[in-house]
């Protein structure tokens, strides 16, 4: 009996225990720590990428699979966002974990994938220090705006990239740096489908060849940016789809925010039909994406490598529709174009957790490298994401001892290019890191330059030492020998040709007419009876002589009115060179040297034409030679031989001079208008301005280089602003305005169903002067965004009272509250590494290991303000 019970209390113990030690290797704890003891596998990384989808807006809300992989088997960051609302700055970004402003890609256009990125930042994303650390890397989608497929980018080892702008249909993609043209089969060419197919098969042959390397792929979706075409089997969803409809929906003029906001008006009917569409295409383009997350899931729980695999997704920014009166687009500084989807999922990751810390799209390059197990390079802006993941650390929301985390609580949000703006002096103020006077002097004078008496060619001035010791810079003065030598240069100058023929001479401009002489002189020139004045010397005498060649001989032919008689027979007498004048006066007279005209030649009539020596065009247009051409044949052949020698020299005369004319076209200076500045004269200025450089005093250069560095800057952009409107006007584009980015809709723009047929459109979503740098600060207490536009203008919405952000009260914002966000501004617009970029929140101390800058003045930054 005794035995009995010593059995069953040890099989009730060891049923307990057994229970218990399944606990433990169910519990995610134990989980996380035998993934963490896989030290020979690295984990997968597949970051999956789209392009223009919201938050705000209800885009996630018809992605169910998406939601089930993602938010309900991973992480979830409600405070995702993007530092800057464009595709490929926010790119920029993503590969490379910087501001805007440290890698320099301000727009879609300037500098997207330029030779400058290429060679500066391309060469330092996270697919080139996971490359070199045994990573297969693999990129498939959409790239960078302006990539055009002539190159693979660095760190790479399959490449599957798109060229140019989203398409889903005719496109052109670069695989491993070969062209490929696609068309318009759905099956072969549909892009969502087929980098999705391009993507599983490169991870099962990876993991076939190589099983123990680990992969990184990105896929980067096109979806749903435009042209919204979706697959023939989503062609009918959604066709009451209204998620776009939020209270900023349509409300405007808004007289209170930036510009484009104040010229913009509530939408015509077309436009809100057009909104209706553009969401319903939008949601249909999505359903190709939730169904690659689904495939990717099923081929990781396939292959078996789930468990070990992080799956990233998130979009390059958000999306507008119809917000605030704008039709469609992206690039604001609201909310709707920041916040972006965002989740991870992966080891150690709590399936179904929600996230609060603000997440960034710098926050990816050292989130995927730290996953590798490397370590975030001092130049990458963003941070790690997965101290805000581990189960091991305190901070987690479902944990009873939980610390204060350390993270950001404020970010900075740019878009636009740095303007240049020249700042008013004020004489008032003196700028505190400048020098004294004669500090100033002193570092002066240790320039060799400055350190000789006058003797450097072109040397204007010197340091001399006064009778107290102490430095002085004095102006050369010009020795005597000098000023010799110069004068005798202008007068050799003043013999040849003088650059002052060339400038115009326009008077005084600046003179007008008084109103009661502009007056009377219209008076005077109306008045028939006014004197007409004529010139007084008039050229009206006949030609008394000419000069004709005869047989290699120069003839002088008398003229003389009384002499031009007809049938009168004239002398004319040969004229030899100045050597022979005397031998040709003692032999005018000779038989040998006289010619005597045909008694029926009109030499004498003024209005005839002498084309040679013996053959003239008469008034009638008749031709008319001397008698002896007709009657000597000799004589005929010899002038007709000397005619087409004539001819021939003046051909190669013709084709020289218009080789001669093409140059100075070419080479044809500008007009001569005084109304604005000549070709010479802006030369002669030029000369001028470096003349009065060098007269100038060593303190003052500097300044004078800044302000000529401004004007050729402004003529730049004044120059180029005529050209786009001169391109415009060529093109008859009445959309596009200056100063805005329009586009303009029509019935052929989409090419797959529900089709537009409603007519064209046009409408303007952005403007030149949309240059803007924000704080965007979430925490416990406040939650607020901060806009300084380049204009000036100034924007503050409190998103605890105004989630929408409705109405600007940057008026109700005090004084010294403004300040105080302009200096933290200020920081983060240049601020540079994670260190300085990441500042931390009110009341931590300094110190901490992982980085974050801390001034004083951000401990004061909220005292006495109340939300």
């Amino acid at each position: 009996m005794k035995s009995s019970w010593i059995a069953l209390i040890l099989a009730v113990l060891s049923t307990v225990l057994l229970s218990s030690h399944c606990s433990i290797i169910k519990s995610p704890r134990f989980r996380g720590r035998v993934q963490q003891e896989r030290k020979n596998i690295r984990p997968n990384i597949i970051l999956v990428l789209t392009d223009d989808q919201d938050v705000e807006l209800g885009s996630l809300q018809v992605m169910n699979k998406t939601r089930r992989i993602m938010e309900n088997g991973g992480a979830s960051f409600i405070n995702a966002f993007v530092t800057t609302p464009m595709c490929c700055p926010s790119r920029s970004s993503m590969l490379t974990g910087k501001y805007v402003h440290n890698h320099n890609i301000y727009t879609n256009n300037e500098n997207c994938s330029s030779p400058s990125w290429q060679a500066t930042h391309e060469p330092r994303t996270f697919a080139v220090y996971l490359n070199n650390t045994g990573y297969r890397t693999a990129f498939f989608g959409k790239y960078l705006n302006e990539y055009n497929g002539s190159y693979i980018p660095p760190g790479w080892r399959e490449w599957v990239g798109l060229v140019k702008n989203s398409r889903f249909y005719n496109y052109t993609i670069s695989r491993n740096g070969n062209k490929e043209k696609h068309g318009f089969d759905y099956a072969k060419d549909y892009f969502t489908d087929l980098i999705t197919n391009e993507s599983i098969n490169y991870f099962r042959m990876s993991k076939r060849i190589y099983p123990h390397r680990p992969i990184m792929m990105v896929i980067s979706h096109a979806a749903p940016h435009g042209p919204e075409d979706s697959a023939p089997q989503f062609s009918e969803l959604y066709p009451n789809a209204s998620q776009h409809i939020t209270p900023s929906y349509n409300y405007a003029p808004n007289m209170d925010k930036h510009w484009i906001m104040q010229y913009t008006g509530p939408m015509l009917p077309i436009h809100m039909e057009f909104t209706n569409v553009l969401q319903r295409k939008r949601l249909q383009t999505l359903m190709s994406v939730d169904d690659s997350m689904e495939r990717l899931y099923q081929m990781l729980t396939e292959m078996g490598e789930l468990e070990n695999t992080y799956i990233i997704y998130t979009a390059d920014h958000g999306y507008h529709i119809g917000q605030f009166g704008l039709v469609k687009g992206k690039s604001m500084p609201y909310d709707f174009d920041i916040r972006v989807p965002f989740f991870i999922r992966g080891p150690s990751v709590e399936p179904g957790s929600v996230v609060p810390q603000i997440v960034l799209n710098i926050d990816l390059a050292p989130t995927i490298l730290d996953i590798a197990g490397l370590d975030t390079p001092p130049d990458m802006d963003g941070k790690s994401v997965l101290k805000l993941l581990d189960l091991e650390r305190p901070g987690n929301r479902f944990r009873t001892n939980k610390k204060t985390k350390i993270w950001r609580d404020t970010f900075l949000v740019e878009r636009g290019k740095f303007l240049r703006k020249k700042e008013e002096p004020n004489k008032n103020s003196q700028q505190s890191n400048q020098l004294p006077k004669y500090e100033r002097v002193k570092e002066l004078c240790q320039q060799a330059r400055y350190q000789t008496a006058c003797e450097q060619p072109g040397q204007k001035w010197q340091c001399t030492e006064d009778a107290s010791g102490k430095l002085r810079i004095h102006k050369c003065k010009v020795s005597s020998d000098i000023l010799a030598i110069r004068k005798r240069t202008r007068s050799i100058h003043s013999r040849g040709y003088s650059g002052k023929d060339r400038d115009c001479n326009c008077g005084d401009t600046d003179y007008r007419n008084s109103r009661t002489q502009r007056k009377n002189q219209r008076q005077f020139l109306r008045n028939p009876n006014a004197q007409k004045y004529k010139p007084r010397f008039v050229h009206t005498r006949q030609t008394r002589s000419l000069s004709v060649e005869f047989e290699g001989e120069i003839y002088d032919i008398n003229l003389e009115e009384e002499e031009l008689q007809v049938l009168k027979t004239k002398s004319i007498s040969k004229r030899h060179d100045a050597e022979n004048e005397e031998d040709t006066k003692e032999t005018a007279g000779a038989p040998g040297d006289t010619m005597i005209s045909d008694g029926t030649d009109t030499i004498g009539q003024p209005n005839s034409v002498r084309v040679t020596h013996k053959c003239f065009i008469l008034p009638n247009d008749t031709i008319h030679c001397e008698r002896e051409l007709y009657q000597s044949a000799r004589a005929w052949k010899d002038h007709k031989a000397y005619i087409d020698k004539e001819i021939e020299a003046l051909q190669d005369k013709i084709k020289n001079l218009r080789e001669v004319r093409g140059h100075l076209k070419r080479r044809k200076p500008d007009d001569c208008d005084c109304s604005k500045q000549s070709y010479y004269n802006k030369e002669k200025g030029v000369k001028a301005q470096e003349k009065l450089k060098s007269h100038l005093h060593p303190f003052k250069e500097a300044a004078q280089e800044v302000d000529g560095k401004l004007q050729l800057f402004k003529e730049n952009r004044r120059r180029k602003k005529e050209r786009k409107g001169k391109k415009r006007q060529k093109k008859g584009d009445e959309c596009s305005l200056p100063g805005l980015t329009c586009f303009t809709h029509d019935n052929n723009h989409w090419q797959t169903a529900p089709f537009w047929n409603l007519g064209s459109f046009c409408a303007c979503t952005s403007s030149n002067n949309n240059t803007y740098w924000c704080l965007r600060t979430v925490n416990d207490t406040h939650n607020f965004l901060f806009c300084e536009f380049a204009t000036g203008f100034l924007e503050y919405f409190d998103m605890n009272t105004d989630p929408y952000q409705l109405t600007n009260t940057v008026h109700t914002v005090e004084r010294g509250i403004l300040n105080q966000l302009h200096i933290q501004l200020m920081e983060l617009r240049s601020c540079q590494g994670y260190k300085q970029c990441n500042p931390r929140p009110k009341g931590l101390e300094t110190g901490n290991k992982d980085g974050g800058s801390y001034d004083p003045h951000r401990g004061q930054l909220w005292d006495g303000w109340e939300g």
